[in-house]
């Protein structure tokens, strides 16, 4: 994750970069006291986030907002200021948050967990799997590539069943839809995973049985599980959709959209 801080004043710069390395040590802070060159900062690399001062000299925070916004319109808006009366016209650019200072931790992680555009917080594990949509797997943000694309599908069923550890024969009834022997199959794909896993150094994360295999939960970021977890980031990124490719995922899709609908219920 990217997070951009802009203040002209250095040591207030400095207290908002040394807050923001306390609640997000593997974030990366791009940390300016001038506008123009955060501008041209973000041009170079989007951010997901955004704290920044409003009154500063060579370009005032609501005007750099707007440039980020139209460069980048999912980025979250934070203020930063020492005045509360510009609250109104920040919150007309739909900013995500407005902070008097002094920043304390406690109010960055609130708003953090209320942004208007969610972005997953990882939690220090090297793999993130996003589930919401279509299913992907990360390593340090790269792409995970295996050899078959049944690996990819094995790895989001295993996900899916939450550490589970699932048979031989219950991944070639779900992974092909029939009752035919795919054995060697199975057993090429299993070995896939278990290569890719270890080479990207996430070896850890598979579970290997006789038999069988499964995943250890701990070792992996993922959307579905933080919203199992009630993180607010997860159930506000939850847009309707879940493993998108597989059939298979219906079954877990509905029990989304059920919590989601009776969520919704219950704040009208």
């Amino acid at each position: 994750m990217t997070i951009l801080a802009v203040d002209d004043e250095k040591l207030a710069l400095a207290a908002i970069v040394e807050q923001l390395g306390k609640v997000l040590p593997d974030a990366q802070i791009l940390a300016f006291r001038k506008p123009s060159e955060a501008l041209a900062a973000v041009r170079e690399q989007p951010c997901e986030i955004a704290f920044l001062d409003i009154e500063m000299r060579e370009m005032d925070g609501i005007t750099l907002a707007k440039r980020i916004k139209r460069l980048y319109p999912q980025t979250n808006i934070i203020f930063t200021t020492g005045y509360s009366e510009y609250s109104t016209e920040a919150f007309s650019l739909h900013a995500s948050g407005y902070l008097l200072k002094p920043v304390s931790t406690e109010q960055i992680e609130e708003e953090l967990e209320n942004l208007r555009h969610p972005v997953q917080l990882q939690n220090g594990n090297k793999l993130q799997a996003r589930t919401f949509g279509n299913f992907e797997v990360y390593v340090d943000g790269e792409p995970l590539s295996f050899r078959y694309s049944k690996t990819k599908e094995l790895f989001a069923y295993l996900i899916d069943r939450e550490g589970a550890v699932c048979s031989n024969k219950e991944l070639m009834s779900v992974l092909w839809e029939s009752d035919e022997p795919h054995l060697s199959y199975i057993q090429k794909i299993r070995k896939d995973l278990q290569t890719v896993l270890e080479e990207s150094g996430c070896g850890d994360v598979f579970v290997s049985k006789w038999g069988g295999c499964g995943i250890n939960t701990d070792l992996i970021d993922c959307d579905y599980y933080d919203w199992i977890a009630g993180k607010p980031y997860a159930i506000n990124a939850y847009r309707g959709e879940y493993m998108t490719q597989y059939s298979w995922a219906e079954i877990t899709h509905g029990s989304l959209e059920y919590e989601f609908r009776k969520n919704l219920e219950g704040h009208a």
